[in-house]
């Protein structure tokens, strides 16, 4: 499979780190593949992790080994009012050309893919900004509705369909043959915002799991969805900001975890950086087990005489 970047391409990747950050998703910048990219997978939407985050579909991109999936995920974003508009697919002159996604003040067009939970091919149903806070319509969008309370139920937005596309990409042979509306045309013209960093570093280290490319999951990636970007390492930060505000954790102790998992956080990077990009099987294997020991710590530290536990602590189990 070659792929094709065109002078235009390069004059706009060039282009894209010249403007400023609020701008560049304006621009559809990407590579040209000949070949289309490999049908949606099926898959459970995790719970929202926290009121606020907004849920960005899972998609098929493309590296130098193929097309990998970039799993669905609930994010941030970067600022109050924001929707997210995902990126596609769009078949043109023999080629397939990637259109990246971007938030903005309404949703955009995105090829009439039907991405599921809530975009379902134009617009978005699975929620609204009401003031500052963000609504979720749990008839459409999974919620935990005893951890977050801002929800409602609009069934009506439902189309109850037999047979449900999975394409992926929009126009060509056997493409979508969905147009903008008015109004994605009008949003189009807003003012837009590119990916988080989050989003940003989610879509890289998606790449570097073979477990996400077609060729090797033939396009039934094992983890399709998950809930929040690095999800382990959020885990643990979280653990850690537990046993602080409970007192299980000494300053002492705070400082050493801290300080463990950053040192892991920069080796990580520096093999990434060493290796363009990318993780070895050795050097994953090894992080794993570095994290999987800076679980334990976790959980001995919180549970050690040295810590003023709570009369009610809470129970966890190590290597989470």
């Amino acid at each position: 499979m070659r792929r094709i970047v065109s002078m235009r391409t390069v004059f706009l990747v060039s282009l894209f780190f010249l403007v400023p950050a609020a701008s560049r998703a304006q621009f559809s910048v990407g590579v040209s593949v000949r070949v289309g990219p490999p049908a949606l997978p099926v898959y459970a939407q995790p719970p929202c992790p926290v009121e606020g985050y907004l849920w960005t579909p899972g998609y098929w991109a493309y590296g130098d080994d193929g097309y990998y999936w970039v799993p669905g995920v609930w994010v941030s974003p970067p600022r109050v009012g924001l929707l997210w508009t995902p990126g596609y697919w769009g078949w043109n002159e023999g080629v397939y050309v990637f259109h990246a996604g971007y938030w903005g003040p309404h949703v955009g067009f995105y090829g009439g893919v039907n991405y599921g939970f809530g975009y379902g091919g134009v617009g978005f149903v699975g929620g609204e900004w009401r003031g500052g806070r963000f609504a979720y319509n749990t008839a459409v969008v999974n919620v935990n509705t005893t951890v977050i309370h801002n929800t409602y139920v609009n069934r009506t937005v439902i189309v109850n369909n037999r047979t449900v596309n999975r394409t992926s990409f929009n126009g060509g042979p056997g493409g979508i043959g969905a147009r903008p509306t008015p109004q994605e045309m009008s949003a189009s013209g807003e003012r837009h915002f590119q990916p988080t960093a989050l989003q940003v570093s989610h879509q890289h280290l998606a790449g570097t799991n073979r477990a996400n490319f077609a060729s090797e999951n033939h396009g039934r990636p094992a983890a399709a969805a998950m809930s929040r970007v690095n999800e382990r390492e959020a885990n643990q930060q979280a653990r850690i900001a537990n046993g602080v505000k409970s007192g299980q954790l000494t300053a002492h102790e705070t400082d050493h975890l801290e300080n463990r998992e950053a040192n892991i956080n920069r080796e990580v990077r520096n093999d990434r950086a060493a290796n363009g990009g990318r993780l070895t099987p050795q050097e994953r294997t090894q992080v794993n087990h570095q994290q999987n020991n800076a679980s334990k710590q976790i959980y001995d530290d919180k549970h050690n005489s040295r810590t003023d536990r709570p009369e009610h602590a809470q129970n966890e189990h190590p290597h989470r």
